[in-house]
Formats: C-alpha cells, structure tokens, sequence
C-alpha cells in the first residue's frame, strides 16, 4: 500500500454529474443560453467554474463580459442547491473505513472552489479525516498546477514516491505526474480509460476496493 492519498473530489469521491449539470443548465437558461445533455457534463467540469462556463456557452458568447456575469449566476445557484443529486460512488465509504483502519493519511484536493469543497467534505463524508481539504483558492492554482499537491506532500513530511493521486481525468494524472506521485485512474468517475491511459496514469481500477491492492 501506499502511505497517504489524496483524492479528486468530483467523479471520484462524489457522483456529482446530475447535480452540476442541473446547476449549468439553470444557469444557462436564465441567461437565455441553450441548455445541454447531462453527459455532456462529463467533458465540461472538471477544470473549474470559468471553464466549464466557456464550454457550456455558444462560442459567440463566449465574451470575458458574459463569462463573468453567467459564473456569478451559477455561483449563487449552487451555493443553494449543491446537495442536490449528489451522494458518494458505491464503495467509497468501505475503502475510506478500510484506510482509516490501517492509519493512512488522507486529503482531498478539488478544482472546486475552496468553500464548496469543504462544504461537500463536511456533508457527504463527515466520518473521515481528511487532512486537508483543498480546494481552489488565491493560494491553490487549479489542477494539473502540482501546488496544491506538493503543499500536501510536504505538510505531511511524505516522499511524492509513496503518495498515491486517485482521479478520474486526464487533469488529476497530469497533476500526479508533475508532483512525483503515482497517479490511480478511477473508472466509475466522468471520464474514460483510454483518456486516462493516455495520460500517463499508473494504475486504472474499476472498483474503489481495488486500491487496497495496489503499490508503488
């Protein structure tokens, strides 16, 4: 086993897919913007609110003006509704207690803003001690930047070489790669396989229970 891991937040720890995608689309639609399929989703998060907010929208209204305003919309939406259609992936909770049992080390490191991470942490997974939960913030540049990342590491006192990175995106590998972590594809989150092959990463389960088994 590993020593610590740090996780994604959504797609790998929480199935979040609907409830982001609700909250885009409601966006969307006040703004008097068309609205997408929730698995277009998939493609769309994953790097952030303003990226995912130029992806969502006509290529014609992609004007930093009409970016700002349809974030702060969204913004307000789901810091009302983020509960919503949103719970952890099936056997979350017993590869969290199995790691708590054996005293592994454990944090959460998101694209989401700092706030909604650690509200999410709070309420979807509040028998597990992460630490820390990280979010984006002035401080933490969004993933693949390996800041957050080597920040953890190093608050730890744990070698990169003995910290495993589990995502589910090309993005959370990338940011394993430049830290000098081994990096864990996850295949229950938004992305596929061979997006996460591609990326480099070293190992790819389809089942959390999985990354018990697996060592540097």
């Amino acid at each position: 086993m590993y020593e610590a891991y740090i996780f994604d937040l959504d797609g790998t720890l929480l199935n979040t897919l609907e409830s982001l995608a609700n909250c885009y689309n409601r966006t969307l639609s006040k703004h008097g913007y068309p609205t997408h399929e929730v698995d277009a989703y998939r493609y769309f998060i994953g790097d952030g609110a303003e990226k995912c907010v130029q992806r969502c929208l006509p290529e014609s209204a992609r004007k930093p003006e009409v970016i700002r305003a349809v974030m702060a919309t969204q913004r307000e939406d789901y810091r009302l509704n983020w509960q919503d259609r949103a719970a952890p992936y099936a056997g979350i909770s017993a590869l969290l207690n199995s790691l708590a049992a054996r005293h592994v080390r454990i944090a959460v490191l998101s694209n989401k803003d700092q706030s909604f991470t650690e509200s999410c942490v709070e309420y979807f997974l509040p028998n597990y001690a992460f630490d820390p939960v990280v979010g984006y913030s002035s401080t933490t540049p969004h993933k693949p930047d390996p800041t957050g990342a080597r920040k953890i590491a190093a608050n730890w006192g744990i070698t990169p070489e003995r910290i495993a990175f589990v995502g589910d995106t090309s993005m959370d590998i990338e940011t394993a790669n430049k830290s000098g972590m081994d990096a864990i594809g996850v295949l229950w989150g938004f992305r596929t396989k061979q997006e996460l092959q591609d990326a480099g990463a070293k190992h790819i389960v389809v089942a959390p229970e999985e990354i018990l088994e697996l060592s540097p």
